[in-house]
């Protein structure tokens, strides 16, 4: 397992200045680190089965008896539960899970008004379903290192305002499923908790979320990662590669409250739903890419880092930057007001509204920094802060194609970028573009572009540093969901 720890300092800021640090998991299976940061030791049963059951009487029967190890995988076809599958005080080990399977993935299907039932049990894998029953999934606080991979989840008679997935337990991974087809209120992965708390280092990535179509105002978020009265907690939960397509059953399609969280290199694509930091301080949100819909950032709160991110033609707003009611928030529904937010080496390209602030509550954005972004897009200006930039720095952006509005005029260069869309509509830099080796100040927690390309020297201006290396491209249908190939570190 690799670790990864993002301290979020920024050379230029102010001397000696630190806009907060997040340690977080984002690469191999935080799912496999305990709360302390550390890595538990593989433990090998001495005699691991694999057995196939016919029946859902049977399936239960071998999960009863199952250790360490097991493998129990249900033949092929569907199958109606009216009584819970249960799995209760199971104890898998690492490196060693229980896992509970379909004989082949995706032709496996438990229908009915019930379905799996997690209880007091560790180390657990379910790999490989198509769930299509009315009751929800739930990984309780007494559970932990839970696995669900490669499954189909389609609840389709599940009740509105029920969320499909909530994980209560510290130390899960969601890893390459598909949520799709949901059309009432309600959440597709719901991250919370103990009352006393909320669930830790859980890892949500390479899943396939499609197709939200609630029409409601509020409620139809693909991810909520914590919730209002929880925003005090770290959740130290990391969200990445993931594909949202057409989720519109909300404005936020990841939606966090909670702190100290990682969400990168996620696609979202004709979806009403963006990224926002709805509560919580200290999150990291770096190399995602928005196209289409009306996608795009917002955020609340304090100490965020929001780098390395493309956001092209959006009918909506690139970058939302929140107005508060509430200066120091930690249990209520309000908006906090924003503080000590890094927003640099963006691109914001194309979209209907490029920067804009909030009006509707008296406490503005104070004390950010703003720098070497490019925002071109139409209108009569590009960034607009009704309630002012108190103690903003402002540093190396290029606007380009319209008025740059509420900016001072040291903070950027009025300049082509010369963005060139390349086959996968992502606008980027070429070797005549002004953007080369422009960026003001060494940011030294930006150390990657938006392809994971290293920045060196003086780096570039925007989400991509020029280079002759591999480009990265939005994530499709063949990199997510139960049929994608695995990526392992």
């Amino acid at each position: 397992m690799l670790r990864r720890t993002f301290l979020l300092s920024a050379a230029g800021v102010t001397s000696g200045a630190t806009l907060g640090s997040v340690t977080a998991t984002s690469a191999g299976n935080p799912a496999a680190a305990e709360s302390s940061g550390t890595t538990p030791a593989t433990q090998v049963p001495p005699a691991a089965t694999t057995v196939r059951v016919r029946s859902l009487a049977d399936l239960q029967a071998a999960i009863d008896t199952a250790g360490p190890g097991d493998r129990i995988e249900l033949n092929n076809g569907t199958y109606t539960a009216s009584a819970p599958i249960r799995i209760s005080g199971k104890s898998g080990l690492p490196g060693a899970p229980l896992t509970i399977a379909a004989q082949e993935v995706g032709r496996v299907t438990i229908t009915g008004t019930a379905g799996f039932t997690i209880d007091a049990s560790e180390y657990v894998t379910l790999d490989g379903f198509r769930l299509t029953h009315s009751s929800t999934l739930r990984v309780p606080a007494n559970s932990h290192h839970i696995r669900f991979t490669r499954n189909h989840i389609e609840l389709t008679a599940a009740a509105a305002g029920n969320h499909w997935l909530n994980i209560d337990g510290n130390n899960c991974e969601i890893g390459y499923n598909t949520f799709t087809n949901r059309y009432n209120q309600g959440v597709w992965v719901s991250i919370a908790g103990p009352s006393d708390g909320i669930a830790q280092h859980t890892w949500i990535h390479h899943n396939f979320f499609y197709n939200h179509r609630f029409d409601g105002s509020n409620g139809g978020e693909p991810i909520r990662l914590g919730l209002s009265h929880k925003q005090s907690y770290s959740a130290y939960a990391v969200i990445e590669h993931n594909l949202f397509e057409k989720v519109d059953g909300d404005p936020e399609a990841i939606s966090v409250k909670s702190r100290d969280n990682i969400v990168q290199f996620n696609t979202i694509v004709d979806s009403v739903g963006s990224i926002v930091l709805r509560h919580g301080h200290r999150n990291r949100v770096e190399g995602n890419i928005l196209l289409g819909g009306r996608s795009g950032i917002r955020f609340y709160g304090k100490d965020h880092v929001i780098v390395n991110n493309l956001v092209s033609g959006s009918t909506g707003t690139g970058l939302a930057v929140g107005s508060g009611n509430i200066e120091e928030d930690t249990a209520s529904t309000g908006n906090e007001q924003v503080d000590r937010v890094l927003i640099a080496f963006n691109t914001f390209a194309g979209n209907a509204t490029s920067v804009a602030g909030e009006a509707q509550r008296p406490l503005g954005p104070r004390d950010c920094v703003v720098a070497n972004n490019i925002i071109t897009g139409s209108g009569a200006q590009l960034i607009t802060l009704p309630q002012g930039s108190q103690g903003f720095r402002w540093e190396g952006n290029i606007l380009h194609s319209a008025p740059a509005g509420d900016i001072p005029e040291g903070g950027y260069r009025a300049v082509d970028p010369r963005l060139v869309e390349d086959r996968y509509a992502m606008p980027r830099i070429g070797a005549s573009s002004p953007a080369v080796n422009a960026a003001v100040g060494s940011y030294p927690t930006v150390t990657l572009d938006i392809d994971l390309r290293a920045r060196s020297g003086v780096k570039d201006v925007g989400a991509d540093e020029l280079s002759d290396g591999p480009l990265r491209r939005p994530l499709t249908r063949a990199d997510v969901g139960p049929h994608a190939r695995p990526k392992r570190p």
